[in-house]
């Protein structure tokens, strides 16, 4: 019964985490992003979202907590550490990688709100 629960829960955080991103993806989109890529994971590390927009790519962390704060300082150094790591990955494998320039955002995301986008996060 227990572990029952405990894989209710874990779907439910799931769900909740997918949830954040479609809509974080949403609002980059309204800001005119275009979305390569969700949840990219290589053996470093995963990124949320990977937008463009010109030459800029945003590799985005999506957080979802009851406030702006607490979503921002929810981005641990290690978290960032991978983030790093698989958007080198990432842009490595891309053909025009020496014209793009890379950033690392943070959007958040909170009951009952717009998500917040904090650009240049880390």
């Amino acid at each position: 019964m227990k572990a029952e629960r405990s894989d209710d829960l874990k779907l439910k955080a799931l769900k909740r985490g997918h949830l954040a991103e479609y809509r974080a993806a949403l609002c980059l989109i309204l800001k005119g992003y275009r979305i390569v890529a969700m949840r990219y994971r290589t053996r470093l590390g995963e990124i949320d979202i990977i937008a463009r927009r010109g030459d800029l790519i945003a590799c985005v962390e999506v957080k979802a907590r009851r406030s702006f704060d607490d979503a921002i300082f929810a981005v641990s150094s290690t978290a960032q550490r991978r983030i790093r790591a698989a958007s080198e990955v990432w842009l490595s494998r891309q053909g025009d990688f020496h014209r793009l320039s890379l950033r690392y955002d943070i959007v958040a995301v909170m009951p009952w709100r717009w998500p917040r986008h904090l650009t240049d996060a880390f």
